[in-house]
C-alpha cells in the first residue's frame, strides 16, 4: 500500500534539496486534505453515490458503509458523492490497482496498491464538499471492490448532482491511455502499470470538458476481430455486452443513454502481420471479417442508442491500413441510412508512450481534434 501526494512528487522531481522538500511537504500535508486508512471506524451514515462506469452491486451485512459493495473492471471507472462537513470516509475492498482521490476538483490524492479496508479523508474546512475515487490503472485479471462513503452523524448528507450529459468511450489501449505518462517507449509491465494514467487519457479529459458522465469500456489488446499479434482472448465486441469479463452478467442501465460515442478500434486487428494459424487465410479476408463485425457492432450499438452520434476515429498507423478499413465501415453504415455517425482521421502522433503508444501530449491532441469537432456541431447534445 502507498500514499503519494502529487504536490509533494511534483517538489522531489525539481531537485529541491531534502531539507527544504521534506519541509514543503510537511507544509503541503498540513493545508491539504489527507487521506489515511483507520482501524476504528465510528457509525457511519452512507451517502448516496453516482457512479461512473459499470458495477455489479453486491450485498453484506459486514460493509460498515452500508451493505452495498460495487464490483468493478473495466478502466476509468469512478465513484463520487457529496455532503456538509469536514471529513469522510470511504471504503476499498480487493484491490492492487492505483486510485486517485479528489475533494472538490483539487489535486489528486494517489492510492497506490491500497490495502482493503476503510479510509477517511479529513482536514478540511467545514462546508459542502464534492468527493470522488477514480480508478485509473487497467485491470484485466481480476474485479475489484468499492463499498460507498459515508460520514458521521455531526455530518451533513447531500444527493448528487446528475449531469445532463453523457458520452462513452470504446477501444483498446489507446483509450485506456497505456503507458501515456511514460517518459520511455521501453517499459516493462510493471512500469506500463505504474505509468497508465486513464485521468490523463482523451477520454476523461473530453468528458471534463463538457462537464459529462462518462464511461471508458475498453481494453488494452483487444480488436473487432484481431487481437493483438493474434492473441487468444474476447474482442472488444464480444467482452463490450458484459459487466465484468466474466460474462456472467449482461449490462444494462435504463439511465444511461450517452448522447455521443467515440469509438477507435482496429489497431490490434491490423498493427501485426498474420501469424500462420490463424483463421484468416490472407489480409483480403482479415479487411471482410473486419468490416462486417465492425458493422454488426455499431448497428448493435445504434439499435440500444438511437439518437448518440458515433464518432469513429483512428490513426495512420498500419500504413494507413486501419484508417482505410474504418472509412469502409462508415461507408457501409451510411449506405444502411446511418446519418449520425462520422470518421476523423487523427494523424502525426507522437507514439512516446510505453509501447510506442500514444503520451499524454498525444491524448491532448486527440482531445482537442475530437473537440472541435464535437464543437463544429453543438446538435450533437441535442440529439439532433
Amino acid at each position: 500500500m502507498g500514499f503519494t501526494n502529487t504536490n509533494m512528487l511534483a517538489s522531489l522531481k525539481k531537485g529541491i534539496p531534502a531539507i527544504l522538500a521534506a519541509f514543503l511537504c510537511t507544509f503541503a500535508w498540513a493545508t491539504t486534505p489527507v487521506v489515511e486508512k483507520v482501524s476504528a471506524v465510528p457509525p457511519l451514515i452512507p451517502l448516496k453515490m453516482s457512479i461512473g462506469g459499470r458495477a455489479l452491486i453486491t450485498h453484506s451485512a459486514a460493509q460498515p458503509l452500508g451493505s452495498a459493495e460495487y464490483e468493478f473492471q473495466w478502466p476509468g471507472t469512478y465513484f463520487e458523492a457529496v455532503f456538509d462537513g469536514t471529513e469522510v470516509y470511504f471504503q476499498i475492498g480487493k484491490s492492487h490497482e492505483i486510485l486517485h482521490v479528489v475533494l472538490d476538483h483539487g489535486t489528486p490524492l494517489v492510492l497506490i496498491k491500497a490495502e482493503p479496508g476503510v479510509y477517511r479523508l479529513s482536514s478540511m474546512q467545514r462546508g459542502h464538499h464534492s468527493v470522488g475515487v477514480f480508478v485509473v490503472t487497467e485491470s484485466q485479471s481480476d474485479p475489484h471492490y468499492f463499498g460507498g462513503f459515508g460520514i458521521t452523524k455531526d455530518e451533513e448528507a447531500l444527493s448528487p448532482r446528475k449531469r445532463t450529459r453523457q458520452i462513452e468511450f470504446i477501444g483498446d489501449s489507446h483509450t485506456v491511455g497505456y503507458g501515456n505518462t511514460s517518459r520511455t517507449r521501453e517499459c516493462t509491465q510493471d512500469d506500463v502499470w505504474k505509468t497508465t494514467d486513464n485521468s490523463q487519457s482523451f477520454g476523461p479529459l473530453i468528458a471534463g470538458h463538457y462537464a459529462a458522465d462518462y464511461q471508458i469500456n475498453a481494453i488494452s489488446g483487444r480488436g473487432i476481430v484481431r487481437n493483438y499479434n493474434g492473441t487468444p482472448g474476447d474482442t472488444l465486441p464480444v467482452a463490450y455486452p458484459y459487466v465484468l469479463f466474466d460474462k456472467k452478467e449482461e449490462y444494462s442501465d435504463p439511465h444511461w443513454k450517452p448522447q455521443i460515442i467515440v469509438i477507435s478500434l482496429g489497431t490490434n486487428d491490423f498493427s501485426t502481420p498474420l501469424n500462420r494459424g490463424e483463421k484468416w487465410k490472407s489480409r483480403g479476408e482479415l479487411h471482410s471479417d473486419y468490416e462486417t463485425t465492425y458493422v454488426s457492432f455499431i448497428q448493435s450499438l445504434r439499435a440500444k442508442n438511437r439518437d448518440a452520434f458515433i464518432i469513429l476515429w483512428a490513426t495512420e498507423m498500419a500504413n494507413g491500413e486501419i484508417e482505410s478499413e474504418v472509412q469502409k465501415v462508415l461507408e457501409q453504415l451510411k449506405a444502411h441510412g446511418d446519418s449520425r455517425i462520422a470518421f476523423i482521421p487523427i494523424d502525426h502522433l507522437s507514439f512516446t508512450g510505453c509501447h510506442y503508444h500514444p503520451s499524454v501530449a498525444d491524448d491532448d491532441t486527440i482531445r482537442d481534434t475530437l473537440v472541435r469537432f464535437i464543437d463544429s456541431k453543438p446538435q450533437i447534445w441535442r440529439g439532433k
